[in-house]
């Protein structure tokens, strides 16, 4: 059975600019992590936008929740900013749709050569194809219920709640 990602932007896909010191988005590295991974599992990409998430939009999330309703796959991973994953896990839960949705994301750009981003994509890849439906957040090797979760500011970790 081949996994659905979704590609929504986040740190994960940001990359920097040289000459201005910003951070921007160009495409997403999803196939790049995967095959640097060695990842041998069927799996369907689509980009839905690439933003961060302090800027994603009611209809933003909204166009999250229809993809993940009319996606043919059971088992789906989000990749999004850390900043308001709770966010979109809490309207996914709130559209009640069967599916097993893994929501990750990078503190660091995957670019930048030493990204937790590779780590937590293999982490929810393991986490999508074993765990039942249901909404969950994949950071830092463990896996929370999407209401069970914050990201500690301070620290930049994920934390049970």
């Amino acid at each position: 059975m081949a996994v659905r990602i979704f590609i929504t932007g986040g740190t994960f896909d940001k990359e920097y600019d040289e000459i201005n010191g910003k951070l921007f988005f160009k495409d997403t590295h999803m196939r790049e992590m995967l095959d640097l991974g060695r990842a041998k599992i069927d799996v369907n990409i689509r980009t839905l936008m690439m933003v961060d998430s302090l800027e994603m939009t009611a209809e933003d999330r909204n166009l999250v929740v229809e993809n993940c309703k009319h996606a043919k796959e059971e088992k789906i991973i989000i990749t999004h900013g850390t900043d308001t994953m709770t966010e979109t896990g809490k309207m996914l839960a709130e559209a009640k749709i069967e599916k097993t949705i893994v929501l990750t994301g990078a503190m660091i750009p995957y670019k930048f050569g030493s990204s937790d981003g590779l780590f937590n994509l293999g982490s929810a890849l393991g986490f999508v194809q074993s765990l039942p439906k249901g909404i969950y957040i994949a950071m830092n090797g463990r896996c929370f219920n999407y209401d069970k979760v914050k990201k500690n500011k301070e620290t930049g970790i994920f934390e049970g709640i």
